[in-house]
């Protein structure tokens, strides 16, 4: 569909690009006193993809936020994708979302069509979860947003979290990477319509199928590749863990045509501030293309999902998820605390 007003043209950063810097949430959150409470078992103490409240022994309530200015300029796959987005924390911690609450800000220009069309795209993307948007909220302002807030269940015993990585774990992920490249890059009109076609299909993409997959394996920790990147994420598991992750180079997936426009340097903010908070946590085993390495840093917009498990339930669990998902991929294993967090081979 097109629009009178471009909606990428009206805001300064696109998609999870937009995401500030972990450094800096770190330096913001230091110090803070929170009050705490025992059926609170995860907060954002170790940088999670949502909270974790337990109701009763069979029952816990997962909850997140996410939010971003447009990725793209049709109003409705816009609304896909940062549904499909928000979303996935909920997948990412082993849960089944059930209810969400739009978040919107309008700018002016922004015409009553274009945000049905935006408000629809988010509403299918919802339902097609098994979900229900119930409500919201709205404002004015300066450049478009458009998130949900969302509300999750998941049996308390079966959480997932970004720091359960144990030694011995091989690590799998479900989609390439390149989504902030790629888009950065089609502000130039420097990517194919084929190449968009398909890295749209991917972001509008849930991870509910990645989530079913993985809940059948006895699968340590799980968190989704969005807007730190994948060296920002497993910097964050790593932490988290308390261990080392290898990551191999060569069996990453990424968008090929990325890789080109890396190289002539199309990256979006977000990966230099990726870079600046991860790369000292990261040792490199052999020399690795700068190209590549900027998309290991790239901000992923609605990503896939990191997946640490034992190697031995490793290869029938990706064997079900290339079924699904012909991208997925095992792309590196958990070693116990070495020098370093992450160590690229």
């Amino acid at each position: 569909m097109e629009t009178q007003v471009k909606l990428t043209k009206l805001a300064s950063c696109a998609g999870c690009g937009a995401k500030v810097g972990a450094g800096t949430l770190a330096a913001m959150l230091e110090g803070f006193h929170t009050h705490t409470d025992p059926r609170l078992i995860v907060g954002y103490d170790k940088s999670d993809d949502a909270c974790v409240y337990v109701v009763d022994p069979q029952t816990a309530l997962v909850q997140t936020t996410d939010f971003f200015p447009p990725i793209v300029d049709d109003p409705f796959l816009y609304g896909q994708i940062a549904a499909a987005n928000a979303l996935s924390d909920v997948y990412a911690m082993g849960g089944e979302p059930k209810l969400a609450l739009n978040i919107l800000c309008l700018p002016e220009k922004m015409d009553a069509s274009t945000v049905q069309e935006l408000l629809r795209g988010g509403y299918e993307k919802v339902y097609e979860a098994g979900a229900i948007i119930a409500g919201g909220h709205t404002i004015h302002g300066a450049e478009p947003i458009y998130g949900l807030a969302v509300t999750g269940f998941v049996h308390p015993d079966k959480v997932l979290t970004n720091s359960g990585a144990q030694p011995g774990d091989a690590l799998l992920l479900t989609k390439p990477l390149g989504i902030g490249v790629l888009t950065t890059a089609a502000k130039a009109d420097l990517v194919p319509e084929e190449v968009l076609s398909r890295i749209y299909r991917q972001m509008a993409a849930l991870n509910k199928a990645a989530r079913d997959i993985m809940v059948r394996y006895p699968v340590h920790s799980c968190t989704d590749v969005t807007g730190f990147g994948l060296l920002g994420h497993s910097f964050e598991m790593a932490q988290g863990s308390g261990c080392t992750i290898h990551l191999t180079a060569d069996q990453v997936p990424y968008h090929p045509e990325a890789l080109e426009l890396a190289d002539m340097g199309f990256l979006p903010a977000g990966a230099y501030r990726n870079r600046s908070y991860a790369e000292t946590g990261v040792t490199c085993r052999r020399d690795i293309p700068r190209p590549l390495m900027d998309l290991f840093f790239d901000p992923q917009t609605s990503g896939g999902l990191l997946i640490a498990l034992p190697e031995t339930a490793a290869r029938d669990c990706l064997a079900q998820l290339r079924d699904a998902i012909p991208s997925a991929a095992c792309i590196g294993y958990v070693t116990a605390r070495e020098d370093n967090w992450i160590v690229l081979e």
